[in-house]
């Protein structure tokens, strides 16, 4: 399977940075709700996301790393089918769609040494800055299985569940994606103080998923907060760390709330993030996948690249 090359990597596969910042601050596109996926919708679209990926890709290749490929399809959930004045049956096949996409970007540049895989981006089913849709297991479970078994049946060989603000929806996500046997990682994201938006803290909330799935996800992310907001949450001493597996970092101190309100991208520093993304390495042993969230894009995810895994590569 694709996925061994990830879980058995002695080197960080890297990620995309913030596509939607990006394709909105930087290219001037508006999304309707944040939603990346309309862009699949024209040619200039499609041709505007394959050259956002293949910046990335080129660094991968570059620095001799694996490539996660996401499908644009974070706001693709069939509870942005209204907001974005789609049909469930349209939602689900934008997801397909999605994922014809970017398969078709991996055979035009996977390589021996730069391995890709196509990862199903799913999200919160609410603001995924403050938990204001809270969602019990059940209702998680029946809200986010239409498009997961979507992106399954389409041939991902992830998913990612990203921005998650509370529990219960994530348990509901990986039992949508058990129901499949899709490997699955839950990616919280955090406020300043290092807790989820629902004030859990990340250690306990990584417990609870894994009780309550028998360990169901390969790994946890950290997603969407800045490396100064979470390193101290970090208890290097405590099993949980050890699950988690990735870093998407924002490239700004900012706040969600102030990220929220903001009319100009905060970019923070490219080469400063890398540093900090290369210090987390030394406290998280099992990190698999690095990149970048909201704010960053190539120059951030380069200045990752350039810092090599901790430990010897074998």
């Amino acid at each position: 399977m694709r996925i061994q090359r990830l879980i058995e990597t002695p080197r960080f596969f890297l990620s995309d940075g913030g596509m939607e910042t990006f394709l909105i601050f930087d290219m001037g596109y508006d999304l309707p709700c944040f939603s990346a996926a309309v862009l699949l919708d024209t040619d200039q679209g499609r041709s505007d996301l394959a050259t956002y990926f293949e910046r990335f890709i080129a660094i991968a290749k570059s620095s001799g790393r694996g490539f996660i490929l996401d499908a644009p399809t974070w706001r693709a959930g069939t509870a942005w089918a209204g907001p974005l004045g789609q049909t469930q049956n349209e939602v689900i096949e934008t997801n397909e769609r999605a994922v014809s996409f970017v398969s078709g970007l991996r055979a035009l540049h996977e390589t021996e040494d730069c391995p890709i895989l196509i990862n199903g981006l799913v999200g919160p089913a609410g603001d995924a800055y403050a938990p204001d849709t809270v969602l019990s297991k059940q209702e998680a479970l029946r809200v986010h299985a239409p498009q997961i078994h979507a992106l399954g049946k389409a041939g991902v060989d992830m998913i990612s569940a990203m921005t998650l603000t509370h529990v219960d929806e994530a348990i509901g996500i990986v039992q949508a994606a058990k129901e499949i046997d899709v490997p699955v990682v839950i990616a919280f994201t955090l406020e300043t103080d290092g807790r989820l938006p629902s004030g859990q803290s990340l250690g306990d909330a990584i417990v609870q998923v894994d009780a309550e799935t028998n360990n169901g996800p390969i790994y946890y992310m950290i997603n969407c907060a800045h490396p100064d907001h979470f390193r101290d949450a970090l208890d290097t001493t405590a099993a949980w760390t050890l699950r988690i597996g990735g870093i998407r970092s924002n490239a700004s101190r900012m706040s969600h709330a102030e990220l929220d309100e903001a009319d100009v991208l905060d970019d923070g520093d490219p080469a400063e993030l890398g540093q900090l993304s290369a210090e987390l390495l030394t406290r998280l042993p099992n990190i698999k996948v690095l990149g970048g969230c909201c704010g960053t894009d190539h120059r951030h995810v380069g200045c990752i690249a350039g810092h090599d895994w901790h430990r010897s590569v074998a």
